[in-house]
């Protein structure tokens, strides 16, 4: 089957791309396969990894590339053996294209159903399929990929609020998800940005008794409990402030991507057996800390990552159930040079979302 619209999008052509130098070009995508999906994108957000990735930060990326793993559209082709998408379905794709799904009986994590972390699993862009075609993401005109990986958004949730949820709204709900966030639990989220955003709104609707909003400083304190935010320390501007709230909580949800981290304070502020869980990727490592942060509190440190296809569903269903709303700032499809360039200083308040105008009904 043929089609009558090309693939073509802002393309990474070296570390300096971040920089605000991506190219408009065409490019060849994965052959298209039984069940697959090609989206036309309307709304793709901008994440913190589309600039680590731009940048080669987490390692050197396989350059030309297209970034972008929050993609909405219209589903315009639907392989024959895809069940639950047909042509015309607004749907959205987050950070993974692929995985192995147990074809081989042999994937404990497929067969879990936390496909996020099949060894074999595909990133959505900067990445190989096995047959050795690239991977491309969606600041673009058009993506393709499984189906597996495609959901439906809800009618209840717009578009451009929809696209962000797609990675930042998994990668913070997922650990509320995963450590029982809910009535009667105290938590803290480290990072008031595009996830930490999404991780006190996801806190307030799963129904958390207390909600710490944890920035360096008291800037974004105003926002955070419009989010939903209880409490709120800036750690810039109370040097006691690790020794006031010491013992508080129950989980932690840490997004900041700095190195810099005060990790042994931030530990001190949970319970018994609470637990700090890392979402944010920094470039370069992290400080260490006393063992004894965890040892007398049986408390634990860890990390997540995304979140698999069944939490995504829930966490859409949840979403648009409670009215949880992205903060955006919508930007044209044609900006995205300057969208990236002012993510990284910092400018979002709290996703910035690419709008492709000509794709708008």
């Amino acid at each position: 089957m043929s089609t009558d619209y090309k693939f073509q999008g802002w393309l990474g052509l070296d570390p300096d791309s971040v920089n605000g130098k991506m190219v408009w070009k065409e490019y060849e995508p994965k052959p298209f396969e039984e069940n697959d999906v090609d989206i036309k994108i309307t709304h793709c957000g901008v994440c913190g990894s589309d600039i680590h990735v731009l940048r080669s930060g987490w390692g050197p990326s396989d350059y030309p590339l297209c970034v972008g793993h929050e993609i909405v559209g219209e589903a315009v082709r639907v392989g024959p053996k895809v069940k639950d998408i047909k042509v015309g379905d607004r749907v959205g794709v987050g950070a993974q294209a692929g995985a192995c799904m147990n074809q081989n009986g042999d994937c404990e994590f497929c067969a879990d159903g936390i496909e996020n972390h099949c060894p074999k699993g595909i990133p959505t862009y900067g990445s190989r399929y096995p047959d050795g075609s690239k991977a491309y993401g969606g600041y673009a005109d058009y993506w393709r990929g499984s189906a597996n990986f495609v959901f439906k958004i809800p009618d209840e949730i717009p578009s451009d609020e929809a696209a962000p949820m797609l990675c930042g709204g998994i990668t913070a709900f997922s650990p509320l998800n995963q450590y029982g966030a809910g009535p009667g639990k105290k938590v803290g989220i480290i990072g008031i940005g595009g996830l930490g955003h999404f991780g006190i709104m996801g806190a307030k609707a799963l129904g958390c008794e207390t909600i710490v909003a944890i920035s360096r400083t008291s800037a974004k304190k105003e926002d955070a409990l419009k989010m939903g935010a209880t409490d709120f320390i800036a750690t810039d501007e109370d040097k006691d402030w690790a020794t006031k709230h010491a013992g508080t909580l129950d989980l932690i949800v840490s997004t900041v991507s700095s190195p810099k981290m005060p990790l042994q304070q931030y530990l001190q502020l949970l319970r018994f057996k609470g637990a700090l869980v890392q979402v944010g990727a920094p470039d370069d490592i992290v400080p260490g800390f006393n063992m004894a942060a965890l040892l007398l509190k049986r408390a634990s440190i860890t990390g997540s990552y995304i979140g698999a296809p069944g939490e995504i569903k829930k966490m859409l269903e949840i979403f648009a159930k409670k009215g949880v709303h992205t903060w955006t700032n919508n930007v044209p499809m044609s900006a995205a040079n300057k969208a990236i360039v002012d993510m990284e200083a910092g400018k979002a308040r709290y996703r910035y979302v690419l709008v492709n105008e000509k794709h708008l009904k």
